[in-house]
């Protein structure tokens, strides 16, 4: 079962809501920066995020309907659709940037969730899965948002990649400190310390996919994989060598 949209959105008004959203923030920066011209499609709960995909085209909210929806943004013409998760109500390809957030964990399906997100992906475009870390301590802290659902592992989230046509570009890791009131000021020690010496520790995973096969709808509605060359992806920005995200 889904958290609410209260539940989500009055996590991320509280102090540990709050660190989450800053230091996920900072890896998604490292890896889109500005997303000038291109279409922006949040899944799952991701407004937290999607202000900052500075000089988009057009940037949408679809909320899974076990969720709930929420009016964003709080100023201007609404973005936001409730949606059916293995049902996205948008055209093939209409999408450049994917992000989906609090999205897999309760799906389901992930599979079919994320094939369709595959089909409103155009062909040259980039994907952001961000999942609770199966073994962090925030995957156990169920008065969080990311102790719901099932966690995933690095390995679980490249086959499930995979499997739809997607090729890991890059990876990354966030939520080191422990999600507990007294230990949030140490977060910034944490995330420094963490990502060098206890990477298993992280909170949450976020892992950036390309295709490199492209989808084509099938007479049901739903996306189909098909074969096809692979794409030379882009490279996402501050990539170390062994593929994780840099400050």
């Amino acid at each position: 079962m889904r958290r609410s949209i209260d539940e989500l959105r009055t996590f991320y008004g509280e102090p540990t809501g709050a660190l989450a959203r800053r230091l996920v923030a900072r890896r998604l920066d490292d890896a889109w920066g500005e997303a000038t011209d291109c279409d922006v499609l949040g899944v799952g709960y991701a407004t937290p995020w999607l202000d900052a995909f500075v000089g988009a085209r057009r940037v949408v909210a679809a909320m899974p309907g076990g969720q709930g929806v929420e009016h964003w943004p709080t100023v201007g013409r609404n973005r936001t659709l409730l949606v059916d998760d293995r049902r996205l109500p948008f055209p093939a390809g209409a999408f450049d940037r994917i992000l989906l957030v609090h999205a897999l964990e309760e799906a389901d399906d992930p599979a079919a969730l994320l094939l369709e997100a595959v089909r409103a992906l155009s062909p040259t475009g980039r994907i952001i899965l961000a999942a609770a870390a199966r073994g962090g301590l925030w995957a156990r802290a169920d008065n969080t948002p990311f102790g719901h659902g099932r966690p995933f592992t690095r390995r679980q989230l490249e086959r499930l990649v995979r499997d739809v046509g997607l090729e890991p570009m890059a990876w990354s890791q966030t939520l080191y400190v422990p999600p507990w009131g007294p230990m949030l000021p140490l977060a910034e020690g944490f995330e420094q310390v963490g990502r060098r010496v206890f990477p298993g520790t992280a909170g949450l995973i976020l892992l950036e996919a390309s295709r490199h096969s492209y989808a084509r709808i099938r007479p049901s509605g739903h996306a189909q994989r098909v074969a096809a060359p692979v794409l030379a992806p882009q490279p996402a920005a501050s990539v170390s060598s062994r593929g994780e995200h840099r400050d």
